[in-house]
């Protein structure tokens, strides 16, 4: 397994993280997958025997019973995995008026609700699952950092941010010298690349490692979507839905078969040339996978270990490209200044 460093800092991640959202149900159950606790610590067992110890959880995920699944999977070894979970979005009753956010009160509440679960006294990563613009960050980044003093977490990340609420999230902490965010977890894949048009040359800049979360588009990258074809019984993929990714239909069915072309290449399946590619992007450390089993397992290990080469890559990058937005599209008109992140 290949590690890198979690952006500007000491910690060394895999380059594919386990993605926990299906345990015991998930967020979608039946769609996302019911990952029942056996089948879990089965997965756990192959994960780490392969060297994939970064864990990926959230409180919201199957309110709570994700990271209890996942806690209980760990018993006995924690010291050998590096877990992330994540908190900001409501986890309880809708009445109560407080449980939601990242006031310190709710960040408080959900790092302990975490810790019970998870049955461990430290976090590696606590993530702020979302913005929250109603909390002065002051607030927020103060809370996270007395976190950190505690030794309950070891690094704070931001998931889901436009560039301009990281980046304040950033100048806040350097203005009061509080821990800053090492990671942002988003959503990045060929077929949805808006990431690569603000928050990829912020990265770049601040120095913060992307955690890339549905890199497969809903399984859209994996051949299940194609011209003419309705999309499988029970899978999370409506028809003609544009939900996780970007542009048209066209250009999605352009890059499957770009994304064919290749695994006849190359050897390896559809969604392993997909991981391969977001594997080679400029700030990408790590990239969380899910697994309904182990065969689904061992084929996303198979992303790893090669590259696609220049040529290759620029071919699926041609297939997948699309207009972006103003001013975007202006800036790269000014290249020489402003240019765009070239693949690692």
């Amino acid at each position: 397994m290949e590690y890198r460093q979690l952006g500007n800092s000491g910690l060394k991640v895999p380059v594919l993280s386990f993605g926990t959202a299906p345990f015991s149900g998930g967020e979608h159950e039946g769609s996302w997958g019911n990952t029942q606790v056996e089948e879990a610590r089965h997965l756990v067992d192959i994960s780490l025997e392969a060297g994939v110890n970064f864990f990926d959880s959230a409180d919201i995920y199957s309110n709570g019973r994700a990271e209890e699944v996942l806690g209980g999977a760990l018993k006995g070894r924690r010291d050998q995995a590096l877990i992330g979970t994540k908190a900001t979005f409501r986890s309880g009753a809708a009445t109560d008026v407080n449980d939601v956010g990242s006031s310190r009160f709710h960040l408080i509440r959900a790092l302990e609700g975490s810790l019970r679960r998870l049955d461990t006294d430290y976090v590696d990563v606590f993530y702020l699952h979302g913005f929250d613009a109603m909390t002065p960050q002051e607030e927020v980044l103060s809370t996270l950092d007395e976190f950190v003093r505690s030794g309950k977490v070891r690094y704070i990340g931001a998931s889901n941010f436009s560039g301009w609420q990281l980046m304040k999230s950033l100048a806040t902490s350097d203005r009061y010298g509080w821990t800053r965010h090492i990671a942002h977890q988003a959503h990045y894949s060929l077929a949805a690349r808006e990431f690569e048009w603000e928050l990829m040359p912020l990265g770049i800049d601040q120095g913060v490692g992307t955690v890339v979360w549905s890199p497969l588009a809903q399984g859209r990258l994996t051949g299940k979507v194609r011209r003419g074809q309705e999309a499988p019984s029970g899978s999370r993929l409506v028809a003609g839905s544009e939900t996780e990714q970007s542009g048209d239909q066209e250009t999605l069915f352009r890059t499957v078969d770009v994304l064919d072309e290749l695994a006849e290449e190359t050897g390896k399946s559809l969604a392993q040339v997909a991981l391969n590619w977001v594997l080679q992007r400029p700030t990408v450390a790590s990239v969380i996978f899910g697994a309904r089993n182990e065969q689904q397992f061992v084929e996303n290990l198979g992303a790893v270990g090669w590259d696609l080469t220049a040529e290759q890559v620029a071919r699926l990058d041609a297939a997948s490209a699309t207009t972006p937005i103003y001013p975007y599209w202006h800036q790269r008109s000014f290249g020489e200044r402003n240019p765009f992140p070239t693949a690692i």
